[in-house]
């Protein structure tokens, strides 16, 4: 069938990231990627292997040195993609001296949304019930759960959502995984980046981070399959150990 652009959320060629200016840092060096519509796909990687840097790229908020990142089919950054991308970053972007419902009225005349979408976003965080609590009172479980709705509240047809289950408890991270899957059976794109490795058996694919480089895009069945390793954190370390042992073979 070959990859329609209605088939995939995101097309990333040679994209090459280098944090301050051209002589400094590469984050991302050539990094390609494809990412199907409709899926939970997990990025996964250790903390400073470019996941933050991605997602900013993806949003169309990252300087980039090169490189062509396209989203729903448009340049990553269009005006047209505000509303049909919703963005959660680690820090809660939500005020903290209003209620959640006022946090998601306001956001919502922002976004051209209306009360319905207050109504459908607070019951897919599970929020209805302490709707009327100031944020700065909420845990910080509840305060990224508010900042989720926010993302939600245009619908958006593709989500991405940076480590959105850190700090919480097991109970509220199954459910908001719970949440993502719901998401992606309604037609949802999400793509999900993570540290925990365990995380991973909740995702439709796996696009594995290391150092800026994509070391493996799979399925979990297939990653594990090929590294024959028991879960995917022995998969991601023995794809680490094969490609360091790589160099020497080719001599």
């Amino acid at each position: 069938m070959g990859h329609h652009a209605a088939d995939v959320a995101i097309r990333i060629e040679g994209l090459r990231v280098v944090r301050g200016g051209r002589r400094g840092v590469v984050v991302l060096p050539n990094l390609d990627l494809l990412v199907p519509a409709g899926q939970v796909v997990g990025l996964l990687g250790p903390s400073g292997s470019g996941k933050t840097t991605l997602m900013r790229a993806i949003v169309g908020v990252q300087t980039v040195a090169s490189g062509t990142v396209e989203v729903l089919g448009m340049p990553a950054g269009h005006p047209e993609l505000r509303r049909r991308v919703g963005y959660v970053t680690q820090a809660p972007s939500v005020y903290g001296d209003l209620t959640i419902t006022e946090n998601l009225r306001y956001f919502a005349a922002v976004a051209h949304a209306g009360p319905r979408d207050v109504d459908r976003a607070l019951a897919d965080v599970d929020l209805a019930r302490i709707a009327g609590r100031r944020v700065d009172r909420l845990s910080g479980g509840e305060r990224s759960r508010v900042s989720l709705a926010v993302a939600l509240l245009a619908s958006p047809d593709l989500l991405v959502l940076d480590e959105p289950t850190v700090g919480l408890d097991p109970v509220l991270r199954r459910d908001l995984w719970d949440l993502f899957g719901r998401l992606a059976a309604r037609g949802t794109s999400l793509l999900v980046s993570s540290h925990v490795m365990d995380e991973a058996t909740r995702c439709d694919r796996l696009v594995l981070l290391r150092d800026g480089e994509v070391i493996a895009d799979a399925t979990l069945a297939d990653l594990l399959e090929e590294t024959g390793a028991p879960d995917v954190e022995h998969a991601f370390l023995e794809l680490v150990d094969h490609r360091a042992r790589r160099p020497e073979e080719d001599r």
